[in-house]
């Protein structure tokens, strides 16, 4: 049984179409890529498969169980975790509350939160920057600090928006090393991401979307031949 399975996913806002007729399944285990241009659809597809936008047509199933009609909240609780493109960490609290937060999702335990907000950032690497304030983070820690907010919700599926946008050349493969060392520990994973170094460097398998579409779905080999992905995102001098 796939993971996750979604079907003639539509979604509009007033005349313009964000999302049209999207279906794909992930396997258990898979790291799965998603490109396209901006306004390809991208986020407003993990909107809808978390909840913080209902779709015009279409069902997303976890295992078998719809998840169309629920809120983030009971998503988030059945083990389908995301991160944020715009980072908005509570910059007042400490790096440890800001897990917290996440870890308070199952459980209503302060201590057995705290305890799984440790081990949250001790898989990625901000265990010494715990009792920081948030607002003292680098771009690069904060995007770590996002990750260690969703992996505090204990989920079976994590969806990573543009884990490497925004920070700089050398911050670039310790999140690449993070994310591969996620997917080694059994996570199933759907990463969007615009570096396509990146993306080929990690994804198993690459959605592409374009106008709200999927335009191709297939191995990394596969999508960079592909002439609609060449024709609406690579362009004929990327060589890779």
């Amino acid at each position: 049984m796939s993971l996750l399975s979604v079907s003639g996913l539509s979604k509009r806002f007033g005349g313009v179409v964000a999302n049209r007729d999207v279906s794909f399944t992930v396997r258990p285990g898979e790291l799965v890529g998603m490109i396209g241009p901006n306004g390809a659809g991208k986020s407003t597809l993990f909107d809808l498969l978390t909840g913080f936008a209902r779709p015009d047509r279409g069902e997303v199933w976890l295992e078998g169980r719809p998840l169309t009609a629920l809120r983030p909240d009971q998503i988030s609780r059945l083990g389908v975790a995301r991160t944020f493109q715009k980072l908005r960490p509570f910059a007042a609290m400490t790096v440890l509350e800001n897990v917290m937060i996440g870890a308070f999702l199952k459980t209503p335990d302060p201590a057995r939160a705290r305890a799984s907000a440790e081990a949250a950032l001790e898989s990625v690497g901000l265990a010494d920057r715990a009792h920081a304030h948030a607002r003292a983070l680098s771009t690069g820690q904060r995007k770590r600090l996002e990750l260690a907010r969703a992996l505090a919700t204990q989920p079976r599926l994590l969806l990573l928006d543009e884990v490497t946008g925004g920070v700089d050349q050398a911050t670039i493969p310790g999140l690449v090393r993070l994310v591969r060392d996620l997917h080694a520990r059994g996570l199933t994973l759907i990463v969007i991401e615009h570096n396509m170094r990146v993306i080929m460097e990690i994804a198993q398998r690459i959605l592409a979307l374009q106008l709200g579409e999927v335009i191709a779905d297939g191995t990394p080999a596969e999508i960079l031949r592909d002439r609609r992905v060449i024709d609406a995102y690579l362009g004929e001098s990327w060589k890779g």
